[in-house]
Formats: structure tokens, C-alpha cells, sequence
């Protein structure tokens, strides 16, 4: 997959997660990864372009496995982000459908 395509993807998947819960950063790697190919590499980078740009905020929780983790959680600005991230993405799929599917004569 176009690796600029999947980076614009990755945004809105990882802000549609966080609006349902908060996640640490592997944890996401390992959700997104059941049905994208993904890397560690290029969510981290974004977890902290998006903490940057105050999406999100992060905090530390003890972990039974290790030492503590990360979360993310998803902030006001962060769910307006996404909301308009998401009708975007919708304009986008109709409008590609309508190409790949659709009739010449239109």
C-alpha cells in the first residue's frame, strides 16, 4: 500500500480508537496491525505529532508485565480532529467509488 496513503489512514484509525478508549502505544501497533501492516515505527511518530498538537494527552499506569505504560487518551481537540477527519474520509470513498464504479456517461 502507498505508504502516504497509509500514513493520512493511520490518523484516522488511531483517533477513531481513542474516541472509544484509551490505549497505550503498543497496543495500538498491535490492534491497527490485525488489519493494516503497520510498524511501531510510524505510530509512535504520530502519538507524538498528535500530543503535540494537543489530540491527545498521555499518562502512565503500572503495568503487571513491566514498567509502566504510556496511555493515550483522546482530547476535546482531538474528537473535533477526528470528526472532521472522518467526514473527509467518507467524501473521499464516495468519491472514488463513484470512479471506479461508476459509468463514463454520467
Amino acid at each position: 500500500m502507498n505508504i502516504q496513503f497509509k500514513k493520512g489512514v493511520l490518523e484516522l484509525c488511531v483517533l477513531s480508537l481513542l474516541t472509544k478508549r484509551d490505549f497505550y502505544g503498543y497496543e495500538l501497533v498491535e490492534y491497527i496491525s490485525n488489519y493494516i501492516n503497520i510498524s511501531e515505527g510510524t505510530i509512535y511518530p504520530l502519538l507524538r505529532r498528535f500530543r503535540k498538537e494537543g489530540y491527545v494527552t498521555t499518562y502512565l499506569q503500572e503495568s503487571q508485565e513491566g514498567p509502566p505504560r504510556k496511555y493515550y487518551e483522546i482530547t476535546e481537540e482531538g474528537e473535533k480532529a477526528y470528526d472532521e477527519l472522518l467526514v473527509e474520509w467518507e467524501n473521499f470513498i464516495i468519491g472514488v467509488n463513484k470512479i471506479i464504479r461508476g459509468d463514463l456517461n454520467e
